[in-house]
């Protein structure tokens, strides 16, 4: 059998992997438009998103402590329940990687929670309020996203009506790279922080810490962790995500970036983990549905929703199976 501290270093070492998966599998969130749009260079992009991505991690706790203590009971969680929510994440994150989808990380994440929290204990461990709050949030930012996003490309188109094509394309060239930076600040904000709440769940599991306040050094692992595997880039779906969904120009990015950001920003200042990838996935849409309903490639973006409905229950499932493989040796 596995000792309890051994164990407990292997969960801290896999969410801090899962963490570099999540930044890996969503470095397309800060850095495909501005990259799609030549704005910046693909290296100067990844490098910039991955130090954003560490200074938005020290923005808050409050998404940390919904993932640690809001969806299920941490007393009723052992160190097998995490490592194996853990690893179900992983594997998802890693699949749809590489199938070029963008999924959630953070549904992948949340439905490997559950899946392995349910395989451990029953339905009676869940916290379906909790559960409830964050499923509502996941479900609306993509609306948001795609209403804020096609809002915003309705008032530049207003303002700069009598710009010429040139002089705009230039000016919002040098404004994306303020969008991008924006919305790679806000992934920090808010991806980094369930790592957080994981490695904050499994302290208070197994009797490391009495409360579900995040450690200084658990903030800081995570931010270096999120933003070493941005920097890493997940190149596949940043092709997805920049260039089969829509043509995007430089003004697209802006709006599709700015109007992302926003969402997540405010998400995160009240604790709610919801998806990145998804916000701004259908900002996106909502940017190219400004030109003509046709200028979205509709093929592409249903089965990037196809895989998005999958991600919890197959994240669940991956979690369970390797949580109950896990049981048999601890």
């Amino acid at each position: 059998m596995l000792e309890v501290s051994g164990l407990l270093l292997l969960v801290i070492g896999l969410a801090l992997l899962f963490d570099f998966s999540n930044g890996w599998h969503d470095s397309a969130n800060a850095i495909a438009t501005v990259v799609s749009t030549r704005a910046v260079s693909p290296i100067v992009a990844v490098t910039g998103a991955g130090i954003l991505n560490i200074a938005g991690a020290y923005m808050s706790t409050a998404v940390a402590k919904t993932i640690g203590s809001g969806l299920v009971e941490p007393t009723s969680v052992t160190q097998a329940v995490v490592a194996g929510a853990l690893a179900g994440a992983i594997v998802w994150n890693l699949i749809t990687l590489l199938m070029g989808l963008p999924t959630s990380s953070s549904h992948a994440l949340i439905g490997g929670l559950v899946g392995a929290s349910v395989a451990h204990g029953g339905w009676e461990v869940v916290k379906f309020s909790g559960l409830r709050a964050v499923m509502e949030a996941m479900v609306l930012s993509p609306f948001l996203g795609f209403a804020i996003g096609l809002s915003l490309m309705v008032a530049i188109s207003w303002i700069f009506f009598r710009a010429s094509r040139g002089w705009a394309t230039g000016l919002f060239r040098r404004l994306q790279i303020v969008s991008a930076s924006f919305m790679a600040f806000s992934h920090g904000a808010n991806d980094a922080q369930k790592a957080m709440g994981i490695i904050t769940l499994a302290l208070v599991s197994g009797g490391v810490i009495p409360t579900t306040e995040v450690p200084n050094w658990v903030i800081g692992s995570c931010a270096l962790a999120m933003g070493l595997g941005t920097a890493a880039g997940g190149w596949r779906i940043v092709r997805t995500l920049g260039m089969r969904i829509v043509k995007l120009e430089p003004v697209h990015g802006f709006a599709a970036e700015t109007g992302a950001a926003m969402v997540l920003l405010s998400t995160a200042h009240f604790g709610l983990p919801v998806s990145t990838t998804h916000t701004i996935t259908t900002t996106v849409m909502g940017v190219g549905a400004v030109k003509r309903l046709s200028a979205v490639r509709w093929g592409v973006t249903a089965r990037i929703i196809f895989a998005w409905i999958c991600t919890l229950p197959g994240a669940a499932l991956l979690a369970s199976g390797f949580y109950l493989l896990l049981a048999r040796f601890v």
